[in-house]
């Protein structure tokens, strides 16, 4: 292992790409998908569990974390590693994104953003200094930025605005993180859909100077095809020497067209939040399992697939499990969606490095025309 922070790629494939991240808790394969566990858990899961499927790095929230233990009881205890105990890398984000959720219960300015829980209703500020301690507090491995991300669509000029708000936020994330050797702070893009306000936030991001560089702003309203749009450029005006991350994406077709368009790095609660709602992802499409076509089907979800739920469970099974609200209905589900996630980025690992990424990418949308797709 590494006592520092680094990327290297080792394979290209159009504009496709294969790297590693070096941290002193583990390396990441890249492309890598990161599941999210908001309150130090991924929901249903055990850590053990998570890291069986094959996840190399956790992302963990900020926001949620500030309220609810608190980041200084997590500190008290040790850090947020030893608290839930995963001891591979871990993300945060700066909790920006959560509090523009707020709507009318945040007040934003050149500071910060002011806020009542929604926990509670206790008042808050969370600024770049603050986020950048509540990371530090919890241990993180890679840190955030503190930006702010508006909704789309949205009035060009209001993009413009925030965009260059969340610039001079990201001077100050980066005044604030210091030097801390092992530990990484990734800079985040804006600019909603616009390729000029995406190329000027790329300027002052390099200018400041980051360990990584990520995408924000997208999958936030304004719909798949206006999501890879941006990602036809956005993603090549960031230094290619370093780990390029979409935020909050995606879809398994929507991950598919990001690794295509230079992508390395991706996180979203969806694979999890859709196994407790009874729906998985599988090579031939989604699977609603609340469905009765499935309840005296033997078949498993996906006859290639060799997570426990896969390799011991029939949809019929999965199906009363599901009807019938028992726990174990989400815990399956939720692995065999993990565990799908991170067999498809092995496999887009593996195309990279053999140069066969555009053949393997034929196939995975030739699969899923094929079969079993349900709506979510």
């Amino acid at each position: 292992m590494s006592d520092r922070f680094s990327f290297a790629l080792s394979a290209t494939d159009g504009r496709a790409r294969r790297g590693t991240i070096a941290t002193p808790r583990g390396t990441i394969a890249t492309p890598a998908f990161m599941p999210v566990g908001t309150a130090a858990t991924v929901k249903a899961m055990l850590p053990e569990s998570v890291a069986a499927t094959g996840a190399e790095i956790l992302l963990g929230n900020t926001y949620h974390l500030m309220l609810r233990p608190g980041a200084e009881r997590i500190a008290r205890l040790g850090g947020l590693h030893r608290f839930m105990n995963w001891d591979r890398p871990i993300l945060t984000d700066s909790g920006g994104f959560q509090v523009m959720s707020l709507a009318g219960l945040r007040k934003l300015s050149e500071k910060g953003v002011a806020f009542k829980s929604h926990i509670d209703g206790s008042r808050h500020e969370l600024t770049p200094e603050r986020s950048m301690e509540i990371q530090r507090l919890l241990g993180s491995d890679i840190v955030m930025c503190f930006d702010e991300c508006p909704a789309l669509p949205a009035p060009e000029a209001d993009v413009a605005q925030s965009m260059r708000l969340s610039m001079r936020w990201a001077e100050r994330s980066r005044a604030a993180f210091g030097d801390r050797p092992g530990h990484a702070l990734f800079g985040i893009q804006q600019g909603g859909v616009s390729r000029e306000l995406r190329a000027e936030s790329a300027e002052k991001l390099t200018e400041i100077g980051f360990d990584g560089y990520a995408v924000g702003g997208l999958a936030v309203g304004e719909g798949q095809e206006a999501m890879l749009g941006v990602l036809d450029y956005a993603p090549d005006m960031l230094p290619g020497d370093r780990p390029r991350y979409l935020m909050g994406v995606g879809k398994p077709d929507d991950i598919v067209g990001a690794v295509a368009r230079g992508i390395d790095m991706m996180d979203c609660v969806l694979p999890s939040r859709s196994g407790r709602t009874g729906q998985a992802f599988t090579r031939r499409g989604q699977v609603n399992i609340k469905n009765a076509r499935h309840q005296d089907d033997p078949r498993p979800l996906d006859e290639t697939c060799t997570c426990p739920a896969c390799a011991g469970y029939s949809r019929a099974y999965l199906h009363h499990v599901f009807r019938a609200g028992e726990i174990i209905s989400s815990m399956l589900l939720t692995w065999h969606n993990l565990h799908y996630y991170q067999d498809l980025m092995g496999e887009m690992r593996a195309a990279i490095a053999t140069g066969t990424f555009a053949a393997w990418e034929r196939d995975f949308h030739d699969a899923r025309a094929q079969g079993d797709i349900e709506p979510l």
